[in-house]
């Protein structure tokens, strides 16, 4: 639909003034805060995409996903018993048999999220992607996290950037497809506008903000650019199902609420599911379990007294 592309605005003083005046959001507190960070929690893919990431930190992570907050803590608010887990585990195509084989050993059914196809820079062969894409579906990855290349949007090439794209659903078989679209290296945020609308056309189960590996990631300006995008894409063509991902330098429990509550107001609550909303995240989920604690206890927690994530 290049013609529905081709008449895109956006109006960068209007988003930009209204994501200032998000970060003057009140945050909620008490009961009302600890029900939000847990919701939080459900929707986080944690994360691990290090150079030195070994089988070892792997199976760290994974328990952390199974277990993200201390059970007497889960136990004092009475919420023990439901089964709360982050979203899914996510790695480097070559870790992710071990992510896989350590869940597995756990009974835990938490989906294994792998990022490929060039992943960060996406400056590889179209092929080279598809194959990356495959193996990390063979290895078990039932998400994939797939990274554009900047340089089509750049030169407006969006037939080409459609076809990568659907190559890249089609690899990916029955896994879900995130599609990052490195926001911070896109230029313009009609640029994002259009990137968004041509990755659902192309068939992606999210668009996802960054890779976390940009010099800018997750910003309010372009998660409502995009949240917009995926209104826009339902009410054109009815299709309800694409999520949304904001990720890269969300650190803290009070910005992961906030987070929460924009996809709130501008897509709805249905859209506060896993299915539909997750958070990129490596860091994030410690200050989670940091705040909880005060909530619970009254004090901050001691180092030692929260296992690593």
């Amino acid at each position: 639909e290049l013609g529905w592309i081709s008449k895109v605005y956006v109006n960068r003083p209007a988003v930009v003034r209204h994501a200032e005046q998000i970060k003057k959001w009140k945050t909620v507190k008490g009961n009302w805060q600890a029900a939000w960070l847990l919701k939080a929690v459900t929707c986080i893919d944690l994360t691990t995409l290090s150079g030195d990431d070994t089988p070892s930190n792997v199976q760290r992570l994974c328990f952390k996903a199974k277990h993200p907050i201390r059970e007497d803590l889960l136990k004092a608010l009475d919420m023990h018993d439901k089964g709360i887990t982050v979203g899914a585990v996510c790695v480097y195509p070559a870790r992710v048999c071990d992510a896989v084989n350590t869940l597995k050993a756990a009974g835990c059914n938490i989906p294994v999220a792998s990022v490929a196809a060039g992943f960060p820079s996406g400056q590889t062969p179209l092929e080279a992607k598809l194959t990356e894409i495959r193996l990390a579906v063979e290895y078990g990855a039932r998400e994939i996290d797939i990274v554009i290349s900047r340089s089509l949007v750049l030169t407006g090439q969006w037939e080409g950037l459609y076809e990568e794209i659907r190559l890249c659903r089609a690899a990916c078989g029955e896994a879900h497809m995130k599609t990052i679209l490195a926001t911070g290296e896109l230029g313009s945020l009609a640029n994002v506008y259009k990137a968004s609308m041509i990755a659902m056309m192309a068939g992606s189960d999210f668009i996802k903000t960054s890779t976390g590996k940009e010099v800018e990631n997750a910003t309010f300006p372009v998660g409502i650019v995009m949240m917009r995008a995926i209104k826009e894409y339902y009410w054109q063509t009815g299709y309800k199902v694409v999520g949304f991902k904001p990720a890269g330098g969300i650190r803290t429990a009070k910005e992961a609420i906030t987070w929460l509550m924009l996809v709130k107001e501008e897509l709805g609550v249905e859209w506060l599911t896993p299915e539909l909303f997750r958070l990129g995240a490596s860091s994030l989920l410690g200050d989670i379990e940091q705040q909880i604690f005060y909530h619970v206890t009254g004090s901050y927690a001691l180092q030692h007294e929260l296992a690593m994530a």
